[in-house]
């Protein structure tokens, strides 16, 4: 499956953000989903999971209750709602994608990734 992440930009604290990952090239609705970031100097972190059906999401400390991932299977897309931005959301974030069953939020389990989209959130 190949994943297309957009949607990132520059926002202003407390402002909020979608992104979407569009996939194409097989059934959508057959992979676990997630949503990583990479901010300047650091390793990349797992933000949000969310299964198959959409039924079961998982979320880092750092972003619960301010962030939500969806998924809409019959249009090949899953979407991080980001609100209430803070500047240490500043990141390159990265949705990817995971064959097989079991959920898994480490980065080392996903085997397609989108090339990431910049969001910058200025204080």
């Amino acid at each position: 499956v190949q994943l297309q992440a957009s949607g990132g930009g520059l926002v202003q604290a407390g402002g909020s953000l979608r992104l979407s990952c569009a996939a194409s090239g097989r059934t959508f609705s057959n992979y676990l989903m997630g949503w990583f970031r990479q901010a300047p100097g650091k390793e990349r972190e797992s933000v949000a999971r969310i299964s198959w059906s959409g039924g079961n999401t998982y979320y880092a400390d750092s972003v619960k209750g301010r962030f939500t991932c969806s998924r809409d299977n019959a249009k090949n897309t899953g979407y991080l709602q980001m609100n209430n931005l803070k500047p240490e959301d500043t990141a390159v974030y990265y949705c990817a994608a995971r064959s097989g069953t079991g959920y898994y939020t480490s980065q080392r389990y996903y085997n397609y990734w989108g090339q990431g989209t910049l969001v910058t959130v200025s204080s």
